[in-house]
C-alpha cells in the first residue's frame, strides 16, 4: 500500500466523521496556542529589556572601581594603571574623574548654589564619542561643564535656601532660580583651606563652556560642576592637599588616584573580553554586560516555565485525540479486516494510524499558530491602552507584551506532534491486533 493511498484512506475516514474530527483539532488548536500566547509573555518581555539595554551607550562601558592589593582591598588607579587600560586591545578610551573632597559654592549674580567639583579628564571623553547638550567641551584651565540640572537649582541669593520650592519636575520654581544663559557665564568658585585650625575661605573665577547631556535614567540626577586637571592642581595648591581635602596639609594623606574611571569597549562583541583582560589584571570591574547575563538567565526559566505549564494543556488536549483514535479503530475493524486480508502488514496498519493522530495534531498546531499570532498583536495593542486608562499612567515607548519567534513556533509544533503521536500509538497497535476473521464478522 502506497503512502499516497494511506493519506487517501485517513482523509477518506476523518471526512466520514467530521464533527469528531473537528473537535479533536479544535482541543489541540487551543492548546498550541495557550502555549505560545502564554510563553510569548515571557519573550516579548525579554526582548523589551534586551532591546532597551543594547540601544543605550553604556552597554559598552565598563566601570573600574579600583585595583586588587589584596585581602579584597582595592587602590585607586594611577595615572600607570590608565595607560595600561588603555594599551588593552578593544579599548576605545578611559575616562576618569577625581572628586574635590569638600562641598563648593558657585557664586554668580544674584545666585548661588552647592554642589559637588569634579576633575574630568575632557580628551578622553571626546575619544570616547561623548556629547554635550549644549556649549563646548572646556580646554582652558578656568573653564568648566556643568550638569543638566546645575541651572535650574541655581538658586537665587535672597531666598533663604530654607525656603526654597521646588516643583513637580524636582527643579526650583521659574521665580526662584536662574533664568538666563548659562553658557559663558562667570561664577567664583568658593572653597575652605585650614589654617593653623581655622577654616579659610578662598574664591576662584570658573566660566561655564557647556552643558553635559540630561542622564539617560529619569532617577538620575547632575548637578555636579566638572573642571580640567589643571584647575584642580591649583585648587590642591592652593589647599596644599590633595584633591583639595580639607584639612590641615601637614596631616593630610596623599592620595592622587582616581576616584572613578570608565572603559568604553569598541563595540558591544569586545566588552566580555576586555572585562576578562582587565579581572586577570586585578582590577574591580563591573558592566551592564554581567547584568544581561543575569536577565537572560531569568527570563530563561521564566520562558522554560511557561512553555511546561503551556505543554500541560496539550497534554490534556491529547486524551481526545486519543479517544478519537480509539473509536476509529473499533469504527474501522472491518476496513482492518480487508486489508490484513489482502497482504497489508501490521507495520503499515500502526503507521495509517500514527499518521491519521499526527494529521489532527499537524492540523491543530497550524490553526493554533495562526490564532496565537492575531491574540498576540491584539494583546500588544490592546492591553498599553487598558493599562494606561485604569493606572492613568503612560508606560514605556516600545513596551512589547507578546512576542512571537519562530523558536517558540517551532517548539509548540515539536511539543504537539509527539503529544499527539503518543496519543495514537496505543490505539494503532491496538488495530494491529485485530483478527481478520473477526473483523470481517464486525466482532471487534
Amino acid at each position: 500500500m502506497k503512502l499516497k493511498d494511506q493519506f487517501r484512506f485517513i482523509q477518506q475516514n476523518m471526512k466520514k466523521n467530521k464533527m469528531r474530527v473537528s473537535m479533536t483539532i479544535l482541543a489541540s488548536a487551543m492548546s498550541v496556542a495557550f502555549l505560545i500566547v502564554l510563553a510569548s509573555v515571557a519573550f516579548g518581555l525579554h526582548d523589551t529589556v534586551i532591546k532597551d539595554t543594547i540601544e543605550s551607550p553604556e552597554v559598552t562601558q565598563i566601570e573600574v572601581a579600583g585595583k586588587d592589593i589584596g585581602n579584597g582591598n582595592a587602590e585607586s588607579l594611577s595615572n600607570e594603571d590608565i595607560e595600561q587600560i588603555e594599551a588593552l586591545e578593544g579599548v576605545n578610551a578611559v575616562t576618569r574623574s577625581k572628586q574635590v573632597r569638600q562641598e563648593t559654592r558657585y557664586i554668580t549674580e544674584g545666585y548661588e548654589i552647592n554642589t559637588q567639583t569634579i576633575q574630568s579628564h575632557f580628551p578622553s571623553m571626546k575619544n570616547a564619542g561623548m556629547d554635550l547638550g549644549e556649549g563646548a567641551f572646556p580646554e582652558e584651565k578656568d573653564e568648566v561643564a556643568v550638569g543638566y540640572h546645575f541651572a535650574l537649582n541655581l538658586l537665587k541669593d535672597d531666598v533663604d535656601p530654607e525656603e526654597a520650592e521646588y516643583g513637580e519636575d524636582g527643579h526650583l520654581i521659574p521665580e526662584q532660580r536662574f533664568s538666563g544663559e548659562i553658557i559663558g557665564q562667570t561664577f567664583d568658585l568658593e572653597f575652605k583651606r585650614m589654617q593653623d585650625g581655622e577654616e579659610i575661605t578662598e574664591t576662584v573665577p570658573v566660566t561655564v563652556t557647556g552643558v553635559i547631556e540630561k542622564p539617560g535614567r529619569e532617577w538620575a540626577w547632575d548637578q555636579n560642576v566638572y573642571i580640567t586637571d589643571e584647575k584642580l592642581a591649583e585648587l590642591e595648591a592652593i589647599t596644599g592637599t590633595s584633591k583639595a581635602m580639607l584639612t590641615d596639609p601637614a596631616d593630610a594623606a596623599e592620595d592622587t588616584g582616581y576616584d572613578s574611571a570608565t572603559v568604553y569597549a569598541d563595540d558591544l562583541e569586545t566588552v566580555k573580553s576586555v572585562m576578562t583582560s582587565l579581572e586577570e589584571e586585578g582590577y574591580f570591574v563591573y558592566s551592564m554586560v554581567s547584568e544581561m547575563s543575569q536577565i537572560n538567565t531569568l527570563f530563561n526559566i521564566a520562558k522554560a516555565g511557561l512553555i511546561f505549564i503551556g505543554t500541560i494543556a496539550i497534554l490534556i488536549a491529547s486524551i481526545g485525540i486519543f479517544n478519537t483514535m480509539t473509536m476509529a479503530v473499533t469504527e474501522r475493524a472491518p476496513d482492518i479486516g480487508i486489508m490484513k486480508a489482502i497482504g497489508a502488514s501490521p507495520k503499515v496498519i500502526k503507521r495509517i494510524f500514527l499518521l491519521e493522530s499526527t494529521y489532527i495534531g499537524l492540523i491543530g498546531a497550524v490553526i493554533g499558530i495562526a490564532v496565537s499570532y492575531v491574540i498576540s498583536i491584539g494583546v500588544n495593542l490592546a492591553l498599553p491602552l487598558i493599562l494606561e486608562s485604569a493606572f492613568d499612567e503612560e508606560l514605556p515607548q516600545g513596551l512589547q507584551f507578546s512576542s512571537i519567534p519562530f523558536s517558540l513556533v517551532l517548539i509548540a509544533v515539536a511539543i504537539c506532534l509527539i503529544v499527539t503521536m503518543l496519543s495514537g500509538m496505543r490505539p494503532a497497535k491496538r488495530a494491529t491486533e485485530i483478527d481478520v476473521l473477526k473483523a470481517m464478522r464486525r466482532e471487534v
